[in-house]
């Protein structure tokens, strides 16, 4: 049952970083969209409690308030508020609606209503016609199997800025996740076909990587961390090249001489604990979450989370992973990979 997780992708919304604003007139706002930067969701919502009580500014309330419900996995209450911040709009399109926008799609996203959510991406491209928008509704429409309208998005999003290989490989990333890899593969080659000569040897790495040529994806990398040794990507990608091929052991020596320069990598933590865990030095790669947490990085925090708590499985603290799993879920409450693990704790 246990399943040991590599980082999870980032968040879509894009628009995710706008803040509340200054001023002392919402204070209590901002405190609560500093507890959801630090995953407090109940703690934000008490303080939003207040920050109306104290006649804050309305729209930003219910806006962080549509947030800490995303965040709680309770999609039908985060769209009541995303619907409503967008109802206090003065009528001109600004900065804010866009955000709101993006949030409100990725609550219909976890609710199941693709629909809703591909006509709120389609009514954001009518104002915001960037590559990342498209991208994000050909995700919704493979959500309803529906390829071609999907590659549409995908090749607009890539006419756009058509040397984007981070755009290229989200690409690939979603159609395999989908169960269409050949068509991902065809965006793949056809980026080298036309830019592999002017590609920094890093993004002909992480190309090679995904379409699993393994051997010219090393030699790739090996010139990229070669050529800038605090290069994180370069590290990551050698690492799970080597991992893919077996040789733990190596990747596991690339990540540590990486982490003796940069000990601030949450990623590369993480990712050295996978490769520990692989070469069943379960105290190492718990070594290796922990130091992970100790950086504090929002983007990898959940994958450390719940790596640590499989990692106590391993090592036979049922109790302690017990404990650890209850409380993740609180978190995370819609994570049905923590569920399911929570599940096989009860039985033990």
């Amino acid at each position: 049952m246990k399943r040991f997780l590599l980082v999870a992708a980032a968040t879509v919304l894009v628009c995710a970083g706008l803040l509340t604003g200054c001023g002392s007139d919402n204070t209590k706002t901002e405190e609560g969209m500093q507890q959801i930067s630090a995953l407090q969701y109940a703690n934000a919502l008490a303080l939003f409690d207040e920050a109306e009580e104290g006649g804050e500014d309305s729209r930003l309330i219910a806006r962080g308030r549509g947030i800490a419900y995303l965040g709680q996995a309770r999609y039908s209450e985060a769209v009541e508020c995303f619907l409503q911040a967008l109802s206090l709009s003065n009528g001109f399109v600004q900065d804010m609606d866009l955000d709101i926008n993006f949030y409100l799609a990725e609550s219909y996203i976890g609710m199941g209503d693709y629909v809703a959510a591909e006509d709120t991406y389609t009514a954001i491209l009518g104002l915001y016609e960037k590559p990342q928008c498209y991208y994000l509704r050909g995700n919704v429409r493979l959500l309803q199997g529906s390829l071609t309208a999907a590659q549409d998005d995908f090749k607009r999003a890539i006419a756009m800025n058509p040397k984007d290989v981070d755009m290229i490989i989200k690409i690939y990333e979603s159609l395999q996740k989908h169960g269409y890899r050949e068509n991902g593969l065809e965006y793949l080659d056809s980026a080298l076909a036309s830019y592999e000569k002017s590609m920094s040897a890093l993004n002909r790495g992480r190309i090679f990587y995904y379409k699993e040529e393994y051997q010219s994806a090393a030699v790739a990398l090996e010139e990229a961390r070669a050529a800038d040794n605090n290069s994180s990507d370069a590290t990551l990608y050698l690492g799970m090249t080597y991992e893919a091929v077996g040789e733990n052991n190596y990747a596991s020596n690339v990540y540590e001489s990486y982490l003796a320069r940069n000990p601030g990598d949450a990623f590369v933590h993480n990712q050295l604990a996978v490769c520990r865990m692989k070469l069943g030095d379960y105290d190492g790669a718990l070594s290796s979450i922990q130091a992970g947490m100790q950086v504090g990085d929002p983007a990898v925090m959940q994958t450390l989370a719940f790596n640590e708590i499989v990692i106590y499985e391993y090592l036979g603290e049922f109790q302690k992973a017990d404990a650890l799993i209850n409380a993740y879920l609180e978190l995370y409450p819609s994570d049905e990979t923590a569920i399911r693990e929570q599940i096989f704790l009860n039985t033990r």
